[in-house]
């Protein structure tokens, strides 16, 4: 197979302004299919800029951004929003619908004449996600945060895209059901084989969750690599300084990092294994 064909998402030499400021400068990037990419830095860094050109939420004041190789631009919007998850923080579901109508909600959109074919997906969602299917009747304001974040999830993922966006999803949760939506993610990912980009400002949750680590500042990439990568090594001093907490924080050594089963790292290796051995190397 070649390289290209193994590219879900690729940003070639995008630049974002509004008026004078620059929210992101010549920006270019490859994510693989499968990766589970998280994006991590400061406040106003670009990170959320450049997930919502994916799927032209925002658009590139030059440069291109591709989607399965093809250019976003050449793509009509609302056929490619519908073509790719996305969750944000609080789940944002439509209040005066039931759980399986927001579930459902793309899906009908997409198989209008099918509904058992909606119904299997809702079901298959709701199950991956760890929700009962005996709350299919409720409504958003009968559901705890966490349910509501689950819910949103199921929604993004329920007319099975290729990638999933999520900016932010769980920073309207407890610390303990933060936790558990990060544990879920992880499984789902692993057992779906989806492509994620997932923003959020906790370099913790990056490193925990993603196969690899987009580190920005100011418009610009500051270190990009798997999470052993950048604790290990830091590229700039800026992310010195983000990791440094993390690092203390870390029962492991550098050198263990990947090893530890709440470490995108870890993932990333094994998949890299399990490919080996399916090729028989």
């Amino acid at each position: 197979m070649s390289e290209t064909t193994d590219i879900a998402i690729e940003y070639r030499d995008v630049t974002k302004a509004y008026g004078e400021k620059t929210v992101l400068s010549h920006f270019d990037l490859r994510v693989q299919k499968g990766e589970f990419l998280t994006i991590v830095g400061s406040s106003g860094c670009g990170k959320t800029t450049a997930l919502k050109m994916v799927n032209r939420l925002i658009e590139p004041t030059s440069g291109d951004v591709l989607v399965g190789g093809r250019n976003v631009r050449d793509v009509d919007a609302i056929e490619l929003r519908r073509s790719i998850g996305y969750a944000i923080q609080g789940s944002v579901l439509f209040p005066h619908m039931t759980v399986e109508e927001n579930v459902s909600y793309v899906p009908n959109l997409l198989n209008r004449r099918d509904r058992a074919r909606t119904e299997r997906a809702v079901s298959k969602w709701m199950d991956i996600v760890g929700l009962p299917q005996d709350m299919l009747d409720r409504y958003p304001a009968e559901l705890s945060g966490g349910q509501q974040q689950r819910v949103g999830i199921a929604r993004a993922l329920a007319a099975s895209p290729d990638t999933l966006l999520m900016d932010e999803p769980f920073g309207a949760v407890d610390e303990i059901t933060r936790g558990q939506l990060q544990t879920e993610i992880a499984r789902i990912h692993r057992e779906c084989g989806i492509t994620i980009m997932f923003v959020t400002h906790d370099i913790g949750e990056a490193l925990r969750l993603g196969t690899r680590v987009l580190v920005l500042d100011a418009g610009r990439i500051q270190q990009y690599g798997t999470p052993q990568e950048i604790l290990a090594r830091p590229a700039t001093e800026f992310v010195e300084r983000l990791v440094a907490r993390q690092r203390h924080a870390c029962d492991l050594s550098d050198e263990r990092l990947c090893a530890c089963e709440h470490s995108g790292a870890a993932r990333a290796e094994a998949a890299l294994l399990a490919q080996g051995a399916d090729k028989g190397e």
